[in-house]
């Protein structure tokens, strides 16, 4: 096999791993790969330091909003194939899916990982299979692979240069989609980089055991900028559409109206604009490669700018809006990153109706169809009421649409007719 690119994985007879499965962090992507590899039949353990996850799971319950999630999880913990704990214990595989966020001035946080690996280092055995799912800069699985033999000089560490080794290391980005996240955890093709072909080739046969779409392989530090570029890719052509959001509003043109005559085009395909970036990939990852070449990324850093500016942009809106008017009551409708979730990471939602609060824009009444209470930083607001959608519209006077569930959708556009409407997704348009 060559090393130096990526080929198609063909099948196996022999899928690779046989035992139980350790998966370290048990979030919107640790928890579906629990339950994706519970249900073909291996042992699975969870871990994650927050004992209530571990004791709703437990109990066969989940504690995010992901389609189908609850019933495969109740499923696999039922059958004795799926429990949580806050310590890890000996496995033969140990998949990483903990956060990698970033520190101030957008440098990459890799404390997360270090410690799973640090906690996992103690309890690997020869034949042990590591792979890391968090999406991270290029070099971490190396990192990891650094980190596990400064623990276990014991341990022949694997190198793409020879073939023999006592562990294999290798990372496997996830490629899915919050709100479809089981569907495309089965059906995308998988990128696979290894420390060594071998640790590849190993990584591989756990995958295929529930994943439908091809494998590629490569090595590792490929496969981590592979998932790097996606996003970035997205980001910055995000970015164009909300800078064109912005020079539409100076200019008195519909925005939507303008992309989807220009998509008329054969080879145009502009996105739709929105209130910013949010999410655990897109607003986080492209600071990942500017981070590691900052002199070679400048259109990356524009988007980067783009979107995170755009809060402020649709803050400046509502805020002159509100300024008409004596006593301003404001429906903020969705505070999660995008539709039909309740994934508030990074979210340019949560952070408009933060600004609007602390500025004492008005009187705040929040529906987010997907989340019982507020996050903290808005339950302490007297200023911010939790509201159902109709009590919502028929109260306010400033309509605020910042995320399109699909509850919004359905609204009945003559309850809208005597309110200042202010749609950041053109749901409405």
């Amino acid at each position: 096999m060559s090393f130096s690119g990526t080929e198609r994985f063909e099948k196996r007879a022999d899928s690779g791993v046989h035992g139980r499965i350790s998966v370290l962090g048990l979030g919107y992507v640790g928890l579906p790969v629990c339950a994706a590899l519970a249900s073909r039949g291996f042992e699975v353990i969870g871990v994650d330091v927050e004992p209530r996850i571990v004791e709703t799971i437990n109990t066969g319950r989940i504690h995010i909003v992901e389609p189908d999630l609850d019933m495969l999880v109740q499923a696999a913990v039922a059958s004795g194939k799926l429990r949580a704990t806050l310590k890890a214990e000996p496995a033969d595989a140990f998949i990483l899916a903990v956060p990698t966020p970033f520190l101030d001035g957008h440098k990459p946080d890799l404390s997360y990982v270090k410690q799973a690996t640090e906690t996992i280092a103690p309890l690997l055995k020869k034949g042990d299979l590591v792979i890391l799912e968090s999406t991270s800069p290029a070099g971490t699985t190396e990192q990891i692979c650094a980190w596990i033999g400064a623990k276990r000089p014991d341990l022949l560490m694997p190198d793409p240069m020879r073939e023999k080794a006592d562990i294999n290391i290798a990372h496997c980005p996830e490629r899915v989609l919050p709100g479809s996240v089981l569907r495309e955890l089965v059906d995308n093709d998988r990128i696979i980089g290894g420390i060594s072909p071998a640790c590849a080739e190993r990584a591989a046969g756990l995958y295929e055991s529930f994943v439908k779409g091809e494998m590629h392989l490569t090595n590792a530090r490929t496969a981590e900028l592979a998932k790097l570029v996606e996003n970035a890719y997205r980001d910055v052509n995000i970015g164009f559409a909300n800078e064109l959001s912005a020079v539409c509003d100076q200019l008195g043109v519909n925005v939507w109206d303008l992309i989807a005559l220009a998509n008329r085009h054969p080879r145009v395909n502009i996105l739709s604009p929105g209130p910013g970036v949010g999410g655990h990939c897109i607003a986080v990852d492209p600071w990942f490669i500017i981070a590691a070449a900052p002199s070679q990324t400048p259109i990356m850093r524009a988007a980067r700018t783009v979107n995170d500016g755009k809060p402020e942009q649709v803050f400046r809106k509502v805020k002159a809006a509100a300024e008409r008017l004596r006593a301003p009551v404001i429906a903020c409708l969705g505070l999660s990153y995008k539709a039909d979730i309740d994934d508030l990471r990074e979210s340019p939602a949560l952070h408009i109706v933060e600004r609007l609060a602390n500025e004492g824009t008005g009187q705040l009444l929040v529906v987010e169809p997907n989340l019982r209470v507020l996050p903290k930083s808005l339950a302490g607001s007297m200023s911010v009421k939790q509201a159902e959608l109709g009590d919502a519209l028929k109260s306010a006077d400033i309509v605020l649409l910042l995320v399109d569930h699909r509850q919004f959708r359905r609204v009945d556009r003559e309850l809208l007719k005597l309110k200042i409407v202010i749609d950041t997704r053109g749901l409405w348009n």
